[in-house]
């Protein structure tokens, strides 16, 4: 009897050692499909990447602004600069006049039901004023109040101590997704709405170069243009300006006709009281867009949530008048134009992305710091490139998280789901597996679609072994 089940064992543990070669020789053997989306280049500047290392200022306009800080002797500079920089990161949107109205209705129906059921006999005009007093009590306490920022020529210091080097590197990163994704696109004009210190004529001028013929910096701060100019000059009144043809306004320009090829809103629209302004505002803006528009905000559910607005806004909205017939469809960072799965999760986390950058050397500011910035990037213009079939491309929305032999990546991807994928070489392919490895945030990837025939393969192979035994 001891044979008989020793034999027994050592014929089913032969039989598991085939089933488990069979099994991996069969998923060796499964082809990748072979998709070129690499284009000639190496893993680790495949087409996807758009991230750039730590950014640093332009030397001109670092050098302008270390002298105009200098100069001005502005007092507690530090801490006024911290604490504007707290300020403009935790700013909300002004509550709605309807939204505040239908909090009170509700606050004033929830009192009167808790008054009806404590008192007997009242006096009905006495207990209105005191449920009024109440409710506005309660208002004042709850509601944000939201507040403009005027700039003087001392708060404007104050800003560019602050945030002159962060906003420059979230604009260069907004910029290099179309400089990167569209080598062919070559800028003529500019506009630069809510331009503040002139950092996106920067960018774009770092980006682009000389071929921008006109720069339009439009800002209703009259104190904020002259900083820009002094920026432009070196704080040198009498010396030419470092970059040629840029045009401060404070009003945009009033013809619908007149078009720019590159249209850009950085971290203007939380300046605007309300989302009828908000909306108007970026309805002009793709007015005067020829190819792409460009809005960026801050990384926090606000800005997204505000970008968010304005893409459903220019998506789903159509003009009563006609000037460009062209449609907007969305350029970056969503690979869809469904609504944004993040707003759809519980609890809402903002989509962001980071850039890491060298602040302006001031004291007790010496090491790198990291923006984080939501943006979109809407585009007149259909990609002229076609899309290899059995590829998509998906958006890195969370760091990569490298292990052996597998990375781990949070993607959305363009039927407008996240997803959680665990990339391998044997799953997905060496090209696909090094292009994730050498991904970060930010960056898109590529998602080969794979013809699942393994379990088909395990399946029959199970059938076979059993009906053998």
């Amino acid at each position: 009897m001891a044979s008989r089940s020793y034999g027994a064992c050592f014929l089913c543990q032969r039989a598991a050692v085939v089933k488990i070669m069979f099994r991996s020789v069969s998923s060796a053997a499964q082809p990748h499909p072979k998709v070129d989306f690499l284009k000639g280049e190496p893993h680790r500047k495949h087409p996807g990447v758009t991230n750039l290392k730590t950014v640093r200022l332009p030397d001109d306009l670092q050098l302008a602004a270390q002298s105009i800080i200098h100069r001005a002797q502005v007092s507690q500079l530090a801490e006024r600069s911290q604490k504007l920089t707290n300020f403009l990161w935790s700013r909300k949107r002004a509550v709605e006049d309807l939204v505040l109205r239908q909090k009170a209705v509700s606050l004033e129906k929830e009192l009167w039901e808790k008054a009806m059921q404590n008192i007997g006999d009242f006096d009905e005009q006495v207990l209105e004023d005191r449920i009024r007093k109440k409710v506005l009590s309660e208002l004042r306490r709850t509601t944000y109040r939201w507040t403009p920022l005027k700039y003087d020529e001392e708060l404007g210091v104050v800003y560019m101590a602050a945030r002159l080097a962060g906003g420059y590197a979230a604009v260069r990163r907004a910029l290099n997704e179309i400089k990167k994704r569209d080598p062919s696109f070559s800028p003529q004009s500019l506009l630069d709405f809510g331009s503040g210190l002139g950092t996106v004529a920067w960018a774009s001028h770092s980006c682009w170069g000389d071929t921008l013929k006109e720069m339009v910096c439009v800002d209703s701060s009259a104190p904020m243009n002259v900083l820009a100019e002094r920026l432009l000059k070196g704080d040198d009144e009498r010396a030419e300006p470092h970059i040629k043809q840029v045009y401060f306004r404070q009003f945009l320009p009033v013809s619908p006709k007149v078009q720019f090829d590159l249209v850009v809103a950085a971290f203007t629209l939380s300046e605007l009281p309300n989302v009828n302004d908000r909306e108007e505002a970026v309805t002009t803006l793709w007015r005067k867009t020829n190819s792409y528009l460009l809005l960026v905000e801050n990384g926090t559910k606000e800005g997204h949530q505000m970008l968010m607005e304005a893409r459903d806004s220019l998506l789903k909205k159509q003009e009563k008048v006609l000037h460009d017939p062209r449609p907007a469809s969305v350029f970056a960072p969503c690979s869809h134009e469904m609504m944004c799965p993040k707003l759809a999760q519980e609890p809402v986390t903002p989509c962001n992305f980071q850039q890491r950058y060298h602040p302006l050397p001031l004291p007790g500011r010496h090491e790198c710091q990291t923006e984080k910035f939501s943006y979109l990037i809407l585009s007149r213009t259909k990609p002229t490139e076609t899309v290899p079939e059995g590829l998509d491309w998906g958006r890195l929305i969370a760091p990569v998280l490298r292990r052996t032999r597998h990375v781990h990546c949070h993607v959305c991807c363009s039927d407008g789901q996240l997803q959680h994928m665990v990339v391998t070489a044997r799953k997905h392919s060496r090209d696909v597996y090094r292009c994730a490895r050498n991904s970060d945030w930010g960056d898109q990837l590529p998602v080969v679609q794979i013809v699942e025939e393994e379990a088909e393969v395990h399946g029959d192979s199970d059938s076979d072994e059993n009906n053998h035994i």
